[in-house]
């Protein structure tokens, strides 16, 4: 029979599939796995190829199978992938049977290989990128809870924190600048009143500080807003000032007379405001520098965690590029699983099936009884030259004169008896008859009750190496 390995139905540029093994290549794996100990034990016990095979041994048997079995695969390099093959047997359905179970089991192995190649390809893909995919959430799920527990140092809003910190900064300045402003107002009320015995006004109006500093950072939001949209920082940050010094208002006790009372009723109560205002400022002051520190302390964080946060989007993005690799990759897996499922891809065919031959192929008995003959007759007449070369006996005149040098007067022939005679025609009857009839008749007996010749004979060649 002869095989094709055929090229895929559905182009590469369109669809590819997923089984990339050479023609020749696909021809010699299928050669390797066909010419199998198990193969060929399970095909000659089912075809009955030997018919002394209780005799033979497993191992035997192999050998034989694999002798009788010819295999031609054309191995040029831009030639037709074809694959022929033979088999011998002692009758003609025994060898086509013999190539039948051949083929099926080529074109089973060649189905179950490619296919099974495909679904491998298919499965492993599917489980890569069900893994990646848990990655990818897992990585996921590691910088939210990154982001989450350090929401208040991200990269992100650094320039909010940045701004928020020169914001406090400059606070706090002006509350140390009121504090020491208000100190040094004491310190010269005291001083004015042990020079003079008089107080001077306070230069504060009717409204006390905080209510007057309220008023302020009222007036600056209103001119804040018609600038900024009210998601702007500094409007934010300009309404929690107000929202504090209204608490402070509100909660601003009545001015009391403090421990070092002068006796000055209107010193007193002065001197007690200041030192009510003081608190207050003192209290914001502690405020904002707390606030300053934790914002100080986030900044301080953020390179920190700028770097992390990257590591960690390195990584998810690492991850994110196997992901869509994968995903790509298993979409050319399915196409070339389903193109070897419907058989679209390469795949071998058969051009001539396994038939039943008409007459053997061998052995060409003519040529066999006409070259044996021929042969015979070219021994013979060597074997008979070769006995006259050899024999130095003395026969003719000549050989007297060349033997002794003498030249003799008359030669006498021997003459035999009539007993002599009878024998020799005997010894030359039975001789004859010897080669006539007994060595055809051992022959006979040894093709027909012992072995056939042409087996005797592949035996002997397999011996010595021919086959």
């Amino acid at each position: 029979m002869t095989l094709i390995v055929e090229a895929p139905r559905i182009p590469d540029d369109l669809a590819a599939s997923t089984v990339r093994t050479s023609a020749q290549e696909q021809l010699q794996i299928l050669q390797q796995r066909l010419l199998t100990r198990a193969n060929l034990l399970d095909i000659a016990n089912e075809q009955r190829v030997f018919a002394d095979k209780s005799e033979m041994t497993a191992d035997r048997i192999v050998q034989a199978m694999r002798a009788r079995t010819s295999v031609k695969a054309s191995s040029r390099r831009g030639s037709v992938p074809l694959m022929q093959i033979s088999f011998e047997a002692r009758s003609g359905r025994i060898a086509a049977g013999v190539l039948n179970d051949y083929l099926t089991l080529i074109q089973q192995e060649d189905v179950e290989s490619r296919t099974g190649r495909a679904t491998q390809t298919l499965e492993f893909f599917e489980r890569e990128v069900a893994r990646l995919s848990e990655e990818l959430t897992e990585r996921n799920a590691r910088i939210l809870s990154f982001k989450t527990e350090n929401a208040d140092a991200l990269p992100e809003s650094l320039d909010y924190r940045l701004s928020q910190q020169t914001f406090l900064q400059e606070r706090l300045s002006t509350t140390e600048r009121e504090i020491a402003g208000l100190k040094d107002q004491r310190e010269n009320l005291l001083l004015l009143f042990e020079n003079t015995g008089q107080v001077g006004g306070t230069g504060v109006g009717d409204l006390t500080p905080e209510r007057q500093q309220l008023e302020a950072l009222r007036r600056e939001l209103s001119e804040a807003l018609a600038v900024y949209s009210e998601q702007n920082p500094r409007v934010k940050v300009l309404k929690s000032r107000i929202a504090q010094a209204e608490e402070v208002v509100r909660a601003q006790p009545d001015p009391q007379p403090d421990e070092e009372a002068t006796g000055n009723s209107l010193l007193d109560v002065q001197l007690a405001e200041i030192a009510t205002r003081v608190g207050v400022l003192e209290a914001q002051k502690s405020a904002t520098r707390k606030q300053l520190d934790e914002i100080t302390g986030t900044i301080n964080r953020t390179p920190a965690n700028a770097i992390r946060a990257e590591e960690l989007a390195l990584d998810r993005d690492n991850i994110q590029q196997q992901y869509n690799l994968a995903v790509d990759r298993l979409s050319r897996a399915s196409t070339g699983e389903r193109i070897e499922v419907t058989a679209q891809g390469q795949r071998v065919s058969v051009i001539e099936p396994p038939v039943v031959p008409s007459k053997p192929s061998k052995p060409n008995r003519a040529l066999i009884a006409g070259g044996g003959s021929f042969f015979g007759i070219l021994c013979g007449i060597a074997l008979v030259v070769l006995l006259e070369l050899l024999n130095r006996s003395v026969r003719r005149p000549e050989d007297l004169v060349s033997r002794l040098g003498v030249t003799p007067l008359a030669t006498i022939p021997y003459i035999a008896t009539p007993g002599e005679i009878w024998r020799r025609r005997s010894w030359k009857l039975a001789r004859l008859l010897v080669i006539i009839i007994a060595v055809p008749a051992a022959v006979y007996v040894v093709h027909v009750y012992y072995q056939p010749l042409d087996l005797i004979a592949e035996r002997t060649m397999e011996k010595i190496g021919i086959r």
